[in-house]
């Protein structure tokens, strides 16, 4: 299974739905985004989304009542973490990345996606893929990327959106 991964999408229309036609054209089956969606009016381009979406909050998502509203019909979006299983791999989704050497070194997730720091990040910390698939907004570093993870063979790459 391929996942896709995004975050802090920050509002920015376009570049999500740049991100949206990428994670449908390579078929991904499940889109977690790492927090900082901002605004509900995201959810209409989400919804082109083919696979379910799964969400965490972000330090900036202020109106999380109706974030979770518009998203229901998509997908769910979670308080501080998601811990489920996708493509038979055990996953952990966060925004920000407090403790996350510990986390990754405890051998209980074989990913973990995160983001708030802007900063594309694929690395190996322990048995554990650590991703941050950097911003998709594109606002701070001035590339929006956006990442993918194979869970057969647990590689991930980035793509420019």
């Amino acid at each position: 299974m391929k996942i896709g991964i995004i975050s802090d999408t920050h509002e920015n229309m376009p570049k999500i739905r740049s991100a949206v036609k990428l994670f449908n054209r390579v078929k991904v089956g499940a889109v977690i985004h790492c927090g900082d969606i901002i605004s509900p009016i995201t959810a209409g381009e989400f919804s082109a989304l083919a696979a379910p979406f799964i969400g965490v909050f972000g330090n900036n998502d202020g109106e999380k009542f109706f974030l979770r509203r518009r998203f229901r019909r998509i997908g769910s979006i979670h308080e501080r973490r998601y811990s489920g299983r996708l493509g038979g791999r055990r996953v952990l989704a966060i925004h920000e990345p407090d403790f996350l050497r510990e986390l990754a070194l405890s051998g209980r997730w074989d990913l973990i996606a995160y983001g708030h720091t802007h900063r594309a990040e694929i690395s190996q910390v322990g048995s554990t893929l650590v991703v941050n698939p950097g911003e998709a907004a594109g606002w701070i570093t001035g590339e929006a990327t956006v990442a993918l993870v194979d869970t057969g063979t647990m590689r991930a790459e980035l793509k420019k959106i």
